[in-house]
């Protein structure tokens, strides 16, 4: 199915009514949230955007019902895979979903699909929240990781971490690698890359984007060290994994 003309059309009505989207780092800053188990941000983030749910986002459907269903399935989607690269079981993270998914299909009320949306959310937090404390003992290391996830869109180095979380360079290297089994750079490395291959599989956002979003230096840099991680480009990435809305 050639989609040229459609796009085009779409795009133009857009900028004739002034329709602007989520800004990227916005939109992927409230799957962060969930994946670091901020509970009481994911509440109040939700808080505010039910004010006027439909703003920022793309129409679905025209219907009211079924386009707030749809996009809660999206965002399922989305934030079981965030949270299995966080460390949720696979089939805990993608059963949890199934379960919300077979909430809203039954829901015909609006609001009631919201109250469905708020209550996913906050549950993957809750349990993502729950994950983190037991996964690492340490009160320096679980702040260092928390401040890493809240800055993967930094160029982030062992000396911003250790002033960050109070500790001395080489005496947090040390206790992250003792506490993890890897070091912070690699463990940097690995979460922006995990980000990103859930980006490229699960939305539409440009490569350029994605390097950009991640605080890569270029998209070269980028496109190198995603290469070594995954053995794909970021383009061959996609193209193999992509899944676009309509086959959730």
């Amino acid at each position: 199915m050639d989609t040229g003309k459609e796009l085009n059309y779409r795009l133009y009505v857009q900028r004739m009514n002034g329709f602007t989207r989520l800004p990227f780092a916005s939109e992927m800053s409230k799957y962060m949230d969930i994946r670091d188990g901020d509970v009481e941000s994911v509440k109040k983030t939700f808080a505010k955007v039910r004010k006027n749910f439909s703003e920022g986002k793309g129409k679905l459907s025209d219907d009211p019902i079924r386009n707030v269903r749809y996009h809660m399935i999206v965002s399922v989607a989305v934030i079981a895979r965030v949270c299995v690269a966080g460390g949720m079981s696979h089939d805990e993270a993608y059963t949890l979903g199934d379960i919300y998914i077979r909430k809203a299909d039954v829901c015909n009320d609006y609001e009631g699909i919201l109250d469905i949306f708020d209550e996913m959310r906050t549950d993957y937090a809750k349990r993502m929240h729950e994950l983190r404390k037991s996964n690492v003992i340490s009160l320096h290391i679980r702040k260092c990781i928390d401040y890493i996830y809240d800055h993967l869109h930094e160029d982030l180095t062992v000396k911003t971490l250790a002033s960050a979380v109070g500790l001395e360079s080489t005496y947090l290297s040390k206790l992250f690698s003792k506490e993890t089994g890897t070091t912070i750079k690699h463990f940097i490395t690995k979460a922006k890359i995990d980000t990103a291959q859930n980006l490229l599989k699960y939305s539409d956002h440009s490569c350029s984007e994605i390097s950009f979003a991640l605080g890569f230096s270029s998209q070269s840099a980028f496109i190198s060290v995603f290469k070594k991680e995954t053995g794909l480009t970021p383009r061959q990435y996609r193209e193999q994994y992509y899944s676009s809305a309509d086959k959730l």
